[in-house]
């Protein structure tokens, strides 16, 4: 074993002496993704909570923070942005016009319908978030290089294009 050897290379090394017969390489990427996925969720989670904003918060504010001003987009626009049901949207809008985070306003294309737009309040708690978000990622990739970083980014985007949408 390695001086550098992770939870994962003992997990692989277990599997190796009882099923020699399978090549466990997968799990050399894979089981560390998912591994690194939980953990990111933590750090992402505590950089919202800064701002005191739940994730799924932070996902609907950042949608519509992205939109450009005046920071307002269908709910349907929502929906399909961040993956969730319409009901499920119209539970977290409804939760963030409680707080005071967005508002329901007339479409002004479409007179019978509804927007979501951000509140000033919405606007600079998820522009915080997001300075929080960056920096306390950026803490985690410091002991890679921006080459390193760069190359892991390419690579994962390649492998990203191997799953279906």
């Amino acid at each position: 074993m390695a001086a550098t050897d992770d939870e994962v290379d003992l997990i692989i090394d277990a599997w190796a002496r009882q099923r020699p017969d399978i090549d466990f390489a997968p799990l050399d990427v894979f089981s560390r993704l998912r591994r690194i996925a939980r953990r990111l969720d933590a750090v992402r989670g505590a950089a919202f909570g800064r701002s005191e904003l739940d994730t799924w918060e932070f996902d609907v504010l950042s949608t519509l923070r992205r939109s450009g001003e005046p920071y307002q987009l269908s709910p349907k626009h929502l929906v399909t942005a961040t993956m969730v049901t319409s009901g499920t949207m119209t539970n977290r809008v409804d939760r963030l016009v409680a707080r005071g985070l967005v508002e329901r306003r007339v479409d002004p294309n479409d007179g019978r319908g509804v927007v979501v737009q951000l509140t000033d309040d919405g606007l600079q708690r998820v522009d915080q978030a997001m300075l929080d978000l960056v920096q306390a990622e950026e803490e985690r990739l410091a002991d890679l290089t921006p080459q390193q970083q760069a190359q892991l980014g390419g690579l994962l985007r390649r492998l990203n294009e191997g799953f279906p949408s």
